[in-house]
C-alpha cells in the first residue's frame, strides 16, 4: 500500500505496496538426460516431458490457468515429435486449466473475484495493513512515512502510529493509477474526518490526516480499499483514541455537536475572495446561508431536554445565537460593498467560539478552540469556526 499524508501538503510522496501473495515460478524445463552407452548396452528409458509435468501442476493448483493450458499445448506436441513419455500429464493439465480459466473468466463477470479478495484480506496476517478496519490503532516500523506494509493493530489506549477513521472503495475496474488515487483519497479522506472526530476541538493540532492507497500489484487482486488514517505529523506516537462520534458521545453532546454542525457547514462555504471588489452578491448569499444556518442551529438546542447543569448555558447560547443572526442578515442585505464588508466584520465578531466554552465544559467537551497559525497556512476545518 501507498502512505500518503494529505496534511502538510508540501514534500515528496512516498509508495509502498501491499504485496500480492507471491505465485510460483515456472522455469523453462532443462534438457532430457542423456545417457551414453556402448553397442550392446541397454537402450535408455523414454524420459517424462517436463512441460508436462509444469502443466499438471499449475492445472492442479489453478495457478495462473491460460499459462498451464498453453504449456499443455506446448507438452503435447513436444511428446509427439520426441517420443516422451507423459502425454496423460498434459492432457490432465488441458483440462484441469480450462476448467480453472473458465472459472476466472465467471468469477471476474459475475464479481466472484472480489468475494475472493474479502476472504484473502480476512486470512491476511494480524501485522499486515489489508486487515486494517474503521476504529483501528496501529504500529508500523516505518511510522507512517515511506512504504509500509505491515501494521500490527493494538489496543488505542496504548502507543500507536495511527488510527484508522474510514475505508473509502475505489471505483472502476481498471487500475486509475497513482494521481488519481492520491486526489481520491485527499478529496475523500478530509471530508469523511468530520464523521469520526465530530468535536474538532478535541483533535491536537499536530495531528493531520494520512492514507493508505492500493499499489498497482494488489489492485489486480482486487485491492479496491483506500484507508484513512490519523496520525501525528512530527513522527512521535499517539496515546489514546481520537474518535468522538455516536460510539463513543452520550446523547446530549452528540445533540449538541449536530446542531453545531450545521451552522460549520454553512461557514466552511464562505467564497474564496481575498479582496473586497465591487461585486459582493456571491458573499451576500453565502450571508443569507449562514444567517439561516443559525437559526436552524438554535432551533435544534431549543428542542433538545438538556441536563440541569447545561440548560442555563444552553439558553445563554441561544441568546448570542440570536444577535449572531441578526448581524448576519444585515450582511445579507447590504446594498453595496463597504457596508457588506462592515457588517460582515461584525457578524464574525458575534460568532466568537468563545461563546460556546460555558456550554462545552458543562457537557464535558473540550474547552479550548483549535489553533491556527497566525500566517494563516493552515486553513479552518469543520467545526472549528464557531460552538
Amino acid at each position: 500500500m501507498r502512505v500518503v499524508s494529505i496534511h502538510p501538503p508540501a514534500g515528496p510522496q512516498h509508495e509502498g505496496g501491499a504485496q500480492p501473495p507471491h505465485l510460483p515460478h515456472q522455469g523453462t524445463p532443462g534438457p532430457a538426460p542423456y545417457f551414453l552407452y556402448g553397442p550392446y548396452g541397454p537402450r535408455p528409458p523414454v524420459p517424462v516431458n517436463g512441460v508436462a509435468i509444469a502443466a499438471l501442476v499449475l492445472g492442479v493448483l489453478c495457478f495462473l490457468p491460460a499459462v498451464g493450458l498453453v504449456l499443455g499445448l506446448i507438452a503435447l506436441r513436444q511428446i509427439k515429435r520426441r517420443g516422451e513419455r507423459g502425454r496423460g500429464m498434459a492432457v490432465a493439465g488441458v483440462a484441469l486449466s480450462s476448467l480453472g480459466l473458465a472459472l476466472w473468466t465467471v468469477s471476474l463477470a459475475t464479481g466472484v473475484a472480489a468475494d475472493v479478495w474479502e476472504g484473502f484480506k480476512d486470512g491476511a496476517r494480524a501485522d499486515s495493513v489489508l486487515s486494517l478496519r474503521k476504529g483501528d490503532c496501529f504500529t508500523s516500523p516505518g511510522g507512517l512515512e515511506g512504504w509500509t506494509t505491515e501494521a500490527a493493530r493494538v489496543p488505542c489506549a496504548d502507543e500507536h502510529d495511527g488510527e484508522v477513521f474510514a475505508l473509502v472503495t475505489v471505483p472502476g475496474s481498471d487500475f486509475p493509477g497513482d494521481d488519481s488515487l492520491v486526489e481520491l483519497g485527499e478529496d475523500r479522506c478530509y471530508a469523511l474526518r468530520a464523521a469520526y472526530v465530530m468535536d474538532a476541538w478535541s483533535l491536537p493540532e499536530e495531528v493531520g490526516v494520512y492514507y493508505f492507497v492500493p499499489s498497482r500489484q494488489s489492485w489486480r487482486y482486487g485491492d479496491r480499499s483506500i484507508a484513512c488514517v490519523l496520525g501525528r505529523e512530527d513522527g512521535t506516537r499517539l496515546t489514546g483514541s481520537l474518535r468522538s462520534d455516536e460510539t463513543t458521545l452520550d446523547a446530549h453532546q452528540l445533540t449538541y455537536l449536530e446542531a453545531a454542525e450545521v451552522l460549520n457547514a454553512a461557514l466552511d462555504e464562505v467564497p474564496g475572495s481575498d479582496h473586497p471588489d465591487d461585486d459582493v452578491s456571491d458573499d451576500r448569499e453565502w450571508a443569507g446561508r449562514v444567517e439561516e444556518a443559525v437559526a436552524e442551529q438554535a432551533r435544534l438546542l431549543r428542542a433538545h431536554e438538556w441536563p440541569k447543569e447545561a440548560r442555563g448555558p444552553v439558553d445563554e447560547l441561544i441568546v448570542d445565537l440570536g444577535k449572531a443572526r441578526v448581524a448576519w442578515g444585515r450582511a445579507a442585505s447590504a446594498t453595496d460593498p463597504d457596508s457588506y464588508w462592515i457588517h460582515e466584520e461584525e457578524a464574525w465578531d458575534a460568532t466568537d467560539p468563545s461563546l460556546s466554552v460555558t456550554v462545552r465544559e458543562a457537557l464535558g467537551l473540550a474547552t479550548s478552540p483549535p489553533a491556527y497559525d497566525e500566517g494563516g497556512e493552515q486553513e479552518p476545518e469543520a467545526g472549528e469556526m464557531q460552538v
